[in-house]
């Protein structure tokens, strides 16, 4: 098995700042009334970040792999939550 420098608490904290910032991107997004949509845009954005940080400063590959392939499944969810509130308010203008 190769091994790298990340111990598995730090592998385990690793895995644990994004999950947070997901949190506290959920949290800030309620309380100032932000629209859904844009809240997954910004979480996706923040997990892009952590990705990228994670491979260019630590060697924590498999996360970032994780973190990568998590980022576009928010964008693609917030364009279809969009898609929906749309729809949504078409209907209440009718």
């Amino acid at each position: 098995m190769p091994h790298t420098d990340i111990d598995l608490l730090t592998h385990l904290l690793l895995a644990l700042y994004p999950a947070a910032a997901f949190f506290f991107i959920e949290v800030a997004c309620r309380f100032a009334n932000i629209p859904a949509w844009r809240k997954h845009i910004v979480q996706g954005l923040a997990a892009l970040a952590f990705a990228v940080a994670y491979v260019t400063l630590i060697d924590a590959t498999g996360i970032a792999v994780a973190l990568f392939i998590f980022a576009p499944l928010l964008f693609i969810h917030a364009r279809n939550v969009r898609a929906r509130e749309m729809v949504k308010d078409e209907g209440r203008r009718e």
